[in-house]
């Protein structure tokens, strides 16, 4: 069995879906090294940026020079070329994102982590708004398997895209192979981390941590790292004024180690999103022993359990009062550290591999 993975969305800097599928495509080449009859392919294409050829252990790859924007635009528009002319035969085509891969003989697999381009196009980037409401049905109903990784994203791709439950194969995130780290930081920086994306729900996370300051100007600094779309940064209002201006630190995008320095010295991690189809940066907080609040919307209730704290992403009141809870309740925040490590022990990238190649399996021998 040849698996065919589209790396292009790890290609550069690894955000959601880009960590997403290295640490998949990680631990499925980890889970076949033993099975001569299986390989893992990483394929990429771009005009500028080259795919190392050691990028992962185990794994194969090919790395074409057709430019990505080139590239998409032939797929979502004339279903055209196929993946076997760019990459050579395969027997699973799997695409990280809601478009299929077009393929003259493989098995077609999406990975489906949200809708929110369904619901509110306004806050997703162009390529995304104009292909994917069109088109994101379609594919999906012409795949052999749609993979998502929570059960909310499970319920949009039966509910708004009709798969039917028996192709729609869930496969959670597993957590990052990270030792929790050794004492409490109690007064460290609260921090977000994702992307500076109206989904993200900033601004109001931002006014929250103001009225912070306005009850204790000596609260911790809030960190905001992740990538900075164009004009991100005027949507969080005057930052560059008292008591902003020395307070908020916006560092853009952060590696995986730089980011796992960040948790380190965190006294809480805030994910106050207008939705999610996961919430990595939970599960990794969870994983550092750093404590959560996150929203009540998406895949985030069922993430955090009893881990965290839940709030409505759009009342800012109770957003800071939870930030205070965090930072004045030392037993409280305890306790949260204690249940998110217990719940994090539960995500593991080996248990997703496998579900995984169960489904290709199992696919294969409909066929």
């Amino acid at each position: 069995m040849r698996i065919l993975i589209d790396y292009r969305p790890a290609l550069r800097e690894r955000t959601g879906v880009g960590e997403y599928i290295h640490h998949l495509a990680q631990a499925l080449a980890t889970g076949t090294e033993a099975d001569p009859d299986t390989t893992v392919t990483l394929f990429s294409s771009s005009w500028r940026h080259r795919l190392a050829p050691n990028v992962i252990a185990g794994a194969e790859t090919v790395d074409g020079r057709v430019p990505v924007r080139c590239l998409n635009w032939l797929w979502h528009r004339a279903d055209w070329p196929p993946i076997e002319r760019l990459a050579g035969p395969c027997d699973i085509a799997h695409s990280p994102h809601p478009l299929l891969m077009p393929s003259t003989q493989a098995a077609r697999f999406v990975t489906i982590h949200d809708l929110d381009f369904l619901a509110h196009p306004e806050r997703t980037a162009a390529e995304v708004r104009r292909d994917y409401p069109s088109l994101v049905a379609r594919h999906a109903n012409r795949a052999d398997r749609v993979i998502v990784s929570s059960s909310y994203a499970a319920s949009l791709v039966h509910g708004r895209l009709g798969v039917p439950t028996s192709r729609i194969v869930r496969c959670p995130s597993g957590a990052p192979a990270w030792t929790p780290r050794a004492e409490p930081v109690y007064d460290g920086h609260i921090l977000f981390i994702g992307s500076l994306t109206p989904r993200k729900n900033l601004p109001t996370l931002v006014r929250a941590y103001r009225a912070l300051l306005g009850r204790r100007p000596a609260a911790p600094d809030l960190v905001l790292a992740g990538p900075i779309p164009p004009g991100a940064t005027r949507t969080l209002g005057p930052i560059d004024t008292a008591p902003l201006c020395d307070k908020l630190r916006v560092l853009g995008y952060v590696d995986a180690p730089a980011r796992r320095r960040l948790y380190a010295g965190a006294s809480m991690l805030v994910l106050p999103s207008l939705d999610e189809g996961f919430g990595m940066p939970v599960l990794e907080a969870m994983t550092a022993g750093v404590p959560v609040i996150a929203s009540t919307r998406g895949a985030l209730p069922d993430l955090v359990g009893d881990a965290g704290l839940l709030i409505d992403p759009e009342d800012e009141a109770a957003l800071a009062a939870a930030m205070t809870q965090v930072l004045d309740d030392r037993s409280f925040a305890d306790t949260t550290t204690a249940r998110g490590l217990a719940r994090a022990a539960r995500y593991d990238w080996r248990t997703t591999a496998r579900t995984l190649l169960g489904a290709y399996a199992d696919v294969l021998r409909e066929r």
